[in-house]
């Protein structure tokens, strides 16, 4: 596969366009690694990367099935019997700019016969590089004919561990959905139990999360402390548009943790046909556009 590579005097990052456009590695100019690291080798699927982009629609589907507009939606169970993470992850994208620190790819579903999804849509990827930070552009078009139920996110995976240490993270929620055993939705937002809170600051520690947080505002950060001898320590600190109303933790094999910036609950579709409010499901008209900008800071020492 291509890789296709941006830099600045702060960071580097490598994509690769023809898996999803999907990021194979950001890294602080003193090459340590701000996504988790991934050896461009053990890369099948975008899964192993370091981050993708989930389009027309984030996270899982009920048994691959919905209702839009009193039509019976059934899509191709991608992961086991449900339908997950859209499907432009894997496909190729073209590349329309690459400049020193600016990456623009397009991807259009009707160039591909076999897309999961029956409505046409295009979607636009921008990474550009200034200063410390990463910024990431998602623009998703309803190209058909018809209005289309829409949806984007970014799975970024970050690594944990850093000699041992690790980080404190905090973020703003309003709300935590309850889910069955697929990790699925049950019904409207709660109020954020305890052991589900990240309003202050502190480790993930060995708890496991697979949660979708309602009302996100659009801040979340990771900390780590400093090492002795090792000087200050350093933060990674993420910041959204108000579109990524929802913010996806996940606790991944491997010790890496997501934080998902998406734009609608999990099973939105499904969930808003049932009557459940504050999922943030979206429809877009033909030639309609939804669209929005996450960026990664780095602060500290990244020495």
């Amino acid at each position: 596969m291509k890789v296709q590579t941006i830099s600045n005097d702060h960071l580097t990052l490598s994509v690769l366009p023809d898996l999803g456009a999907s990021v194979l590695n950001l890294a602080a100019a003193s090459g340590r690694p701000v996504l988790r690291h991934v050896e461009l080798g053990d890369v099948k699927t975008s899964s192993q990367c370091g981050s993708f982009a989930l389009v027309p629609y984030s996270n899982r589907i009920r048994d691959a099935r919905f209702t839009f507009e009193g039509r019976s939606i059934q899509l191709t169970p991608n992961s086991g019997t449900l339908a997950q993470h859209g499907d432009v992850r894997n496909r190729p994208w073209q590349v329309e700019r690459v400049s020193g620190s600016h990456l623009a790819c397009t991807f259009d579903s009707r160039n591909f016969a076999d897309i999961n999804w029956p409505w046409a849509f295009t979607a636009r990827l921008e990474y550009i590089l200034h200063g410390p930070h990463l910024d990431t552009s998602v623009t998703l078009t309803n190209v058909d004919s018809a209005p289309m139920p829409a949806g984007m996110g970014l799975h970024p995976y970050f690594s944990r561990l850093d000699g041992g240490t690790d980080p404190t993270l905090s973020f703003q929620a309003g709300g935590v959905y309850l889910t069955d055993d697929s990790f699925i939705p049950t019904g409207e937002p709660q109020a954020v139990a305890p052991e589900l809170d990240f309003s202050a600051a502190r480790p993930v520690g060995d708890a496991q999360f697979n949660h979708v947080y309602s009302s996100w505002d659009g801040v979340a950060r990771l900390a780590w402390a400093g090492r002795a001898g090792a000087g200050a320590g350093r933060a990674l600190v993420m910041t959204a548009d108000s579109v990524w109303s929802h913010l996806v933790l996940f606790t991944a094999p491997g010790g890496s943790l997501a934080l998902e910036p998406v734009t609608h609950a999990t099973d939105a579709f499904n969930l808003a046909a049932a009557g459940v409010h504050g999922t943030d499901m979206r429809v877009l008209a033909p030639g309609q556009s939804m669209g929005g900008a996450v960026r990664l800071t780095l602060e500290g020492d990244w020495s």
